[in-house]
């Protein structure tokens, strides 16, 4: 099992309590609501607990990418990112970066993006964990200007570019539909062979396919948990993998949980529930539903999924009232002593097949000694007891980094390749084919 710090830069916490009441959303309040020693004491203590964490043995650091945003203050994963590479080996840190990551939907320029990624990995020493979201809706389309039928193919082409860039150590030209390039020869080149490639996204059967097919993990970031909404998609991605004749390899798949550790239950409860709620509340909670899946942005097979099920959409109204226990009887979030977090989520790891922990343990208006204090009691007294769940399997870990006891595989060429392939060729996906599994 490998396990990493999923932070997200924390709330600006001098925000007004009725905040969310006042301005339509989170990206939509005004920036005069913050003060500079505000702004820079967060970001500085974002810093601080992703460093803790390294420290503390965790096996990667990932940080995410919302822009004009107030719940998460990060326009850019790679610039966090790049701070981590360097500073974690300058202390000899073996822990993966991932940022996870620039949204390609929204990418103007993904030729930087491969070019961020490529010097994130030499200054790691070959630690990258690339992550490639398709972006929010509401972020592409309104805070960036994308026509809402246009982020899906963006992300393909954008994340075709990335991958042959990379890879082809010549020059080459590539005319796509988006970005025309008469020259692409990108410096430097990751020094990986093979970057593990994860897609983030929260369950569209065709993102799903293309990572099975395609030899990427895929990773799951709903903010309700396993318990409300694991089954149906853990479910979605076990049986298309055996649609493919694909292994039900658990390293495949990457999972976002929100956790809270304390001493006791009763101290979870009075160290946390606050900034739970503040995190439930006035962050997703407060983006009207609408903005999260404006017509066009989801392709005719993610549409055909909300309307069999509409899932994560339908349930973020309610976590505008959300207290902290319903958050925790939901499975939002998974909070209490050592034994309990540990023993529901080894539960769930093991019951979804889940090879690769995305533990929160930031959130709201967490502030810095609860966070670490968090971190460290999870670090301590919790992962030890689930990093063995898959030791005693005939899985691989291919989608992590060979420096850090991986043996990642290279990413397939996708169908789009061929209209951009200089000798118009197209290559067959290399599907691995099945293993022994577990947990099926």
């Amino acid at each position: 099992m490998k396990i990493t710090l999923f932070s997200q830069a924390p709330f600006y916490q001098g925000l007004p309590d009725d905040f969310e009441r006042q301005h339509e959303s989170v990206c939509s309040t005004p920036y005069s609501l913050t003060t500079r020693d505000g702004v820079y004491s967060s970001m500085r203590d974002f810093l601080h607990v992703l460093m803790f964490a390294g420290r503390s043995g965790f096996d990667g650091l990932a940080v995410t990418e919302h822009s004009q945003s107030a719940y998460d203050m990060v326009p850019n994963p790679d610039l966090v990112a790049s701070a981590l590479a360097y500073m974690t080996e300058t202390e000899g840190l073996d822990v993966a970066i991932v940022p996870m990551g620039r949204s390609l939907g929204k990418a103007r320029e993904p030729l930087r993006v491969a070019e961020e990624y490529a010097m994130i990995d030499v200054m790691s020493g070959g630690r990258l964990v690339a992550g490639f979201p398709i972006g929010l809706s509401y972020d592409a389309a309104i805070n960036n200007g994308v026509p809402p039928i246009d982020i899906r193919p963006r992300f393909d082409e954008g994340l075709e570019l990335i991958l042959r860039a990379w890879k082809q150590t010549e020059p080459f030209a590539f005319n796509g539909r988006f970005g025309q390039y008469s020259q692409v020869n990108i410096w430097p080149r990751p020094l990986q062979r093979d970057v593990p490639v994860y897609i983030t996204g929260t369950g569209n059967p065709r993102t799903m396919q293309m990572c099975l097919e395609r030899n990427m993990a895929f990773n799951y970031l709903s903010w309700f948990g396993a318990k409300l909404t694991g089954k149906r998609i853990f479910d979605r991605f076990w049986e298309t993998a055996d649609q493919l004749g694909v292994s039900r390899n658990p390293y495949r798949m990457g999972f976002v949980q929100t956790i809270a550790v304390a001493e006791t239950d009763a101290q979870a409860e009075e160290d946390y529930a606050k900034h739970l709620e503040y995190s439930f509340r006035k962050g997703l909670g407060s983006i009207p539903v609408e903005k999260l899946g404006l017509p066009g942005g989801i392709d005719i097979r993610g549409v055909e999924a909300l309307v069999k099920d509409p899932g994560d959409f339908g349930m973020v109204d309610r976590l505008r009232t959300a207290t902290y226990r319903e958050l925790v009887d939901a499975g939002c979030v998974i909070a209490g002593s050592p034994a309990t977090v540990r023993e529901q989520l080894g539960e769930y790891l093991k019951l979804y097949g889940i090879g690769n922990l995305h533990a929160m343990l930031t959130f709201g208006s967490l502030p810095k000694h609860l966070a670490m204090k968090n971190v460290q009691l999870f670090a301590d007294e919790v992962a030890p007891y689930l990093r063995n769940i898959w030791a005693g399997s005939e899985h691989v870990h291919h989608w992590w980094p060979e420096r850090l006891g991986g043996t990642p595989k290279p990413v397939t060429a996708g169908a789009s390749a061929t209209v951009h392939a200089s000798n118009g060729e197209a290559k067959k996906p290399n599907v691995e084919r099945p293993v022994a599994t577990a947990n099926r």
